[in-house]
């Protein structure tokens, strides 16, 4: 079997841990301690998160997508696909070090993703342009720390409290949509989303586009309205 390389570290901003990034043959890992964060060969609910978020805001013209998480970008480029030449997107990325494995090591996952003209980059907190965005999104999409019950940063609980998810209401057009990954359900957050004000839908979809293996919970809240 082909060993596991570590390929470089870097340090969570906020003291939330630090990252390794890990490879074995054309395969790539990004862990926490004993934790894998994401996988490159595991891939189905991350672009279930964009796909499942076009559906919802489907004909709007010119449509503006914020991405917290950049990962291994499989969300972004499976927002690429599912959105039209007009959008605009924009990827929040906390860990500068993950943009910079995006173009060197891990640039064969990526591709040219990053060079797309309706993609722009914003190294800092997801929070920031949530907060700063009022009525500005059509779809927010929220992979970051592994949904909710996160592992790595406690501010990141932040964006998942009512204060937080208010917020993120308040950054969406009428008829917006809230899309948050997580790798387990949570009924408590369920109901937080509803108190919210949104309406809610609770998806789950496999990890790894089979039929088999682990699912993912992708929770859907849209903003009323037009």
């Amino acid at each position: 079997m082909i060993p596991w390389v570590r390929l470089d570290t870097a340090d969570i901003p906020g003291g939330g841990g630090t990252l390794r990034l890990m490879q074995r043959g054309a395969e790539f890992s990004i862990m926490i301690g004993s934790n894998e964060l994401m996988n490159s060969r595991l891939s189905g609910s991350e672009e279930a998160l964009a796909s499942l978020s076009a559906e919802r805001i489907a004909g709007r013209a010119s449509p503006r997508i914020l991405i917290g998480g950049l990962g291994m970008g499989f969300t972004l480029r499976a927002a690429l696909a599912e959105f039209g030449p007009d959008a605009a997107i924009t990827v929040a990325e906390l860990v500068p070090a993950v943009v910079a494995w995006a173009r060197g090591p891990m640039q064969p996952v990526f591709g040219d993703c990053l060079d797309d003209p309706r993609v722009k980059i914003h190294v800092g907190d997801v929070g920031d342009p949530i907060r700063a965005g009022r009525g500005s999104f059509d779809a927010i999409l929220l992979d970051v720390d592994n949904g909710p019950d996160g592992l790595t940063r406690e501010s990141n609980d932040g964006l998942y409290t009512l204060q937080g998810l208010g917020a993120a209401y308040g950054a969406l057009r009428p008829g917006g949509v809230l899309a948050v990954w997580s790798s387990g359900p949570s009924a408590v957050f369920t109901q937080r989303l509803r108190r919210s004000g949104f309406a809610v839908e609770e998806v789950r979809v496999r990890a790894n586009r089979g039929r088999s293996g682990a699912k993912h919970v992708i929770w859907l809240a849209t903003r009323p309205g037009a």
